[in-house]
């Protein structure tokens, strides 16, 4: 009983201790501002709104950018812009921004009307013949994803920005997904599908 009590002391302690700080990422945002813009809702759409992304995915995704950095993109995940930004903050750093934007609105995004027809069949039902699994089954019906399984929101997200994500999935320079499975799917979309898909997510919300 008392080494059960103890664990539940260090698990609960571990808790608290992994929690970041609203008004402290906010000042720590200050050199995110010029891609992300202050609200994390970017202006660039080559770069990820980060307003309402899931704390946990954030800090994840920085540490793994800091990995890739140290390791020249053999682990984590390296992209030339990121990983040397991501290279110079703390772990509570990483806690603090991710709470910050995590508690940002995300701005509005919509669907081009000729991609919702095609976007919906991949989103909600892949291909079943080609072994295209559906993109609701992790991402959810309105592409909110989960916190807790470490799907990110992909609804009102940038269609540019999908649309490089997916690419670098398909050609394995991307590969920091859960057990590979955004890179095994990613393997069978065509060019169009790709494109399509990146459209159709934006109006999810």
């Amino acid at each position: 009983m008392n080494k059960l009590a103890l664990i539940l002391g260090l698990f609960a302690s571990f808790t608290v201790w992994a929690q970041g700080n609203v008004e402290a990422g906010k000042a720590k945002s200050a050199t995110c501002v010029a891609c992300h813009s202050a609200d994390g809702n970017s202006q660039i759409t080559q770069y990820p709104k980060i307003a309402g992304q899931h704390a946990g995915y954030i800090e994840k995704q920085l540490a793994e950018l800091k990995i890739g950095m140290e390791t020249s993109g053999e682990k984590g995940r390296y992209d030339p812009v990121m990983s040397p930004m991501a290279m110079s903050l703390s772990d509570q750093d990483r806690l603090d921004l991710a709470a910050y934007y995590s508690s940002m609105p995300i701005s509005d995004n919509s669907t081009p009307e000729n991609v919702v027809e095609q976007g919906r069949v991949l989103y909600l039902a892949g291909n079943a013949e080609r072994g295209l699994t559906a993109c609701v089954a992790c991402h959810g019906p309105r592409g909110n994803g989960t916190e807790l399984s470490g799907f990110p929101k992909i609804s009102g997200q940038h269609a540019d920005y999908i649309k490089i994500q997916l690419t670098k999935f398909r050609a394995g320079e991307r590969t920091n997904d859960l057990n590979g499975m955004m890179g095994d799917i990613a393997m069978k979309l065509t060019d169009e599908e790709i494109d399509t898909l990146a459209k159709y997510v934006g109006g999810l919300h």
